[in-house]
């Protein structure tokens, strides 16, 4: 039988030294979903979608925002989306997600990290996002602060899940930690 080495002293405190000014990067997941309503402008990624039906919620309703909000905040150990903005709160009524998001984005960088790139899943049978990818990544590319290479779109349908009437986001993203030269740059 091999033998097991106990563990000493050094071994112990080094992964705490090395932590000491947190990881160098973190990963967070986000996750939203909303449900398709008439009367409602279509808002995906921070761009309004010609479509007959627009997504229900609290705010604009942009399942694509509030999945990439929550893995900002979920990469920090943050509160999440509901806690910061609660659907409760009548001043959240109709507000553009990208308050939320700029709110994420800046305890990110409070936290000393900035992001590095997102990937984010939309489920969904309509629209077809394929024509409007582009214009989407774009978007959601300027509101991160990353190039649009850094930003991965996809779509999928929801073949026998029983979504039809329904619009899901996957979202992970990956931050660095910022280097004092950035952080000296930004406070300029």
């Amino acid at each position: 039988m091999p033998s097991i080495r106990k563990p000493t002293t050094r071994d112990r405190s080094q992964p705490a030294l090395s932590r000491a000014k947190g990881p160098t990067t973190r990963i967070g997941y986000g996750f939203d979903s909303h449900e398709f309503r008439p009367g409602i402008p279509l808002k995906i990624g921070g761009v309004t979608l010609t479509h007959d039906r627009g997504l229900g919620g609290h705010s604009d309703g942009d399942v694509l925002l509030h999945a990439i909000t929550d893995a900002l905040l979920g990469a920090i150990a943050a509160p999440d989306i509901g806690a910061l903005f609660p659907p409760s709160d009548a001043k959240w009524k109709g507000a553009d997600s990208a308050v939320f998001l700029r709110e994420a984005l800046k305890r990110v960088q409070d936290a000393g990290y900035g992001v590095a790139n997102m990937d984010a899943s939309l489920i969904l049978v309509s629209p077809k996002i394929g024509p409007r990818a582009v214009a989407i990544r774009t978007r959601v590319a300027e509101l991160l602060g990353v190039p649009a290479d850094c930003v991965g779109l996809k779509a999928k349908t929801p073949e026998g899940l029983n979504l039809d009437d329904t619009a899901v986001a996957h979202v992970v993203v990956l931050l660095e930690k910022r280097s004092a030269t950035k952080k000296a740059r930004k406070k300029k």
